[in-house]
């Protein structure tokens, strides 16, 4: 109690910091000035049925959601969805996807975690169930809906050692907040053995739901369109790059790879792109940018994917992927999309956010690893050298994906007794 006071009187403290923040992060993406009652608790909106609230947070949970939103409304035909999300990113990527299926799935943000703003948005939706994506832990949220008597749930949640022992050095606020969770489906057991130590209680081991997500047929159409643009050239993808590993990449990339070798450089975060492009010109290599939708250059060394939602795509369209994140001290992304379609993957040293699913790609021989960027290009060159090796790797890509799935049908079951013994919602008002 008292350090969740502690906790609270900081947010107080740090309230007006992260509505600078806000306006700092506008200056690239103007959107983040928009909806700012939401980040107190204040909305406009009001939601068909009994509601299912889902926190997403940016683009890859909420596109991580997508099987798990769908199984929910076919199973609760009477309920509607409610997506949280902290970034536009997040929302952006939630009307891309869900845009379709309104009124029945709505996305706002999630208020800051302030008591009476948690109290707001509490009692103006009246949630039936709340459910966390991956690893979110908001001690005043869950104390909140403790209150209320919301279950609120955590899935596809996974925790590595190093936030493990984050968690644990503030003690007892991070042990209430899981203690209080009304169940959570864990991604690995090593997920849920680390969580128990942290006082977490009716874990089950459900797996990854990413795994669950079907390469779209239209994102397999349009790789295949992008790779009739790039010619008869070998394609090397950069995938969701970082902050400190493009500069590396592309002086790697000018000195070692030849010019049949395409360079399809993909930034993680949008705010960046025009910052990436300016580092490619710098490298003194010839760029051009999905979003201006030309054809492609035969002198054109660099294809910037400054686009949202093609992920897929410019993975059908890649020889081999060296996937970002994983080359600065970062955590890594997934390489389950990459394999999903059968493209090789190269991962670098720092995969500690999804260390489980990377060392399982290496073990089926659908992803190796390297020690720095110009590592990951000397083993990419060897890839493409060798087509037989490509073929295999990506026929292990996707053995690897297919025999993982079943992660949403596993939480589905997780989350049903709850949703039935759930009270009642009652109609929302604004607090």
């Amino acid at each position: 109690m008292i350090l969740r006071t502690l906790y609270t009187a900081i947010w107080y403290l740090a309230a007006p910091l992260a509505f600078l923040r806000l306006a700092w992060r506008a200056r690239r993406q103007p959107e983040y000035l928009q909806h700012l009652g939401e980040r107190l608790g204040r909305y406009r909106i009001r939601m068909p049925g009994p509601v299912i609230w889902l926190h997403a947070v940016s683009v890859g949970e909420t596109r991580a959601c997508a099987p798990l939103l769908h199984a929910l409304l076919d199973a609760h035909p009477e309920c509607s969805v409610l997506l949280t999300h902290m970034t536009p990113t997040g929302r952006a990527t939630a009307a891309e996807l869900f845009g379709e299926l309104a009124p029945r799935v709505h996305s706002v943000y999630l208020p800051y975690d302030l008591p009476w703003a948690i109290r707001r948005f509490l009692r103006h939706f009246h949630p039936r169930i709340g459910i966390l994506m991956e690893t979110e832990l908001w001690p005043n949220l869950i104390e909140g809906c403790r209150r209320t008597g919301t279950p609120l749930t955590m899935v596809n949640a996974r925790l590595s050692e190093r936030s493990a022992r984050g968690y644990g050095r503030i003690g007892s606020l991070a042990r209430n907040a899981f203690a209080h969770l009304s169940a959570i489906g864990a991604q690995t057991e090593g997920d849920s053995r680390r969580m128990a130590k942290l006082g977490a209680r009716n874990l089950l081991v459900t797996g990854n739901i990413k795994f669950d997500i079907a390469p779209p047929t239209e994102m397999q159409a349009l790789g295949a369109d992008f790779r009739n643009r790039f010619g008869p050239r070998q394609v090397l993808l950069a995938a969701s790059t970082r902050e400190g590993e493009e500069g590396p990449l592309l002086d790697a990339f000018a000195r070692l790879c030849a010019p049949d070798v395409l360079l399809v450089l993909v930034p993680r975060h949008p705010q960046r792109f025009d910052e990436v492009a300016k580092l490619v010109q710098r490298a003194g290599l010839k760029v051009q940018r999905r979003s201006r939708d030309m054809p492609v250059m035969a002198d054109t060394r660099v294809w910037l994917g400054d686009s949202m939602g093609e992920m897929y795509a410019y993975y059908s369209a890649a020889d081999v992927a060296l996937i970002g994140g994983s080359w600065e001290q970062l955590g890594g992304q997934n390489p389950i999309e990459a394999s999903a379609v059968g493209c090789p993957v190269i991962v670098g040293p720092h995969t500690f956010n999804f260390s489980v699913v990377c060392n399982q790609a290496i073990e089926a021989g659908a992803a190796v690893r390297a020690d720095n960027i110009e590592d990951g290009l000397h083993q990419a060159l060897k890839i493409l050298d060798n087509p037989a090796r490509r073929k295999n790797m990506g026929e292990a890509g996707r053995h690897f994906a297919e025999s993982h799935r079943g992660a949403t049908a596993r939480t589905v079951d997780l989350l049903t007794p709850l949703l039935k013994t759930a009270r009642p919602s009652k109609p929302g008002r604004q607090g």
